[in-house]
């Protein structure tokens, strides 16, 4: 629980733990135990405290006043100004979660394409032990080349983590084949 202490000049300090105040300086944690420091005091040291507070970070929002209506007001009113001294600690972190991570999948447990799709025209076509070419590709599935590269790369080797070769045929055409695993 948060203390402060309030030397003779007025000046407020907050303190984490009732031990740390210094020796010498009036001492309070509580609301209750302010207005019991503060019972003899006289009210215009209630405004010398409050504007010495006003204006000054963190109470850039709080303005001058002239006079508290009465003693239990300016009690209420300084208590909860000085609340914005308290020392913040930070609650311990909680240890993060570990992401999970994917593993390479292998020939038996890999998704399987649905019958008919362009997917499963294009793996048919690379499941061959000669592969596919990147035209035979393209002319399969009426796709343009860049497409063709990036289904090879994120839908069968990233998304289903296959392995799939590329290589140059006999007559220089850009081939691809899933390589055996």
């Amino acid at each position: 629980m948060p203390a402060f202490s309030i030397d003779t000049d007025n000046n407020i300090t907050a303190y984490a733990a009732a031990e740390q105040a210094p020796e010498g300086q009036e001492h309070f944690a509580s609301e209750k135990e302010f207005a019991k420091l503060s019972a003899h005091w006289p009210i215009t040291r209630f405004v010398d405290v409050w504007n010495g507070f006003a204006g000054v970070v963190p109470f850039s929002d709080l303005r001058p006043v002239k006079k508290f209506t009465d003693r239990k007001t300016a009690v209420a009113r300084v208590w909860r100004a000085i609340q914005a001294l308290t020392p913040t600690v930070a609650p311990p972190a909680a240890p993060k979660k570990a992401k999970a991570t994917k593993e390479a999948a292998t020939a038996e447990s890999a998704p399987t394409a649905r019958e008919g799709s362009k997917k499963a025209i294009v793996l048919g076509l690379l499941r061959r032990p000669e592969g596919a070419t990147l035209q035979e590709i393209m002319s399969a599935t009426q796709w343009l080349p860049h497409s063709v590269r990036g289904f090879i790369s994120g839908a069968l080797g990233k998304k289903m983590g296959l392995t799939v070769e590329s290589f140059k045929t006999a007559e220089g055409a850009r081939g691809y084949k899933i390589a055996a695993q």
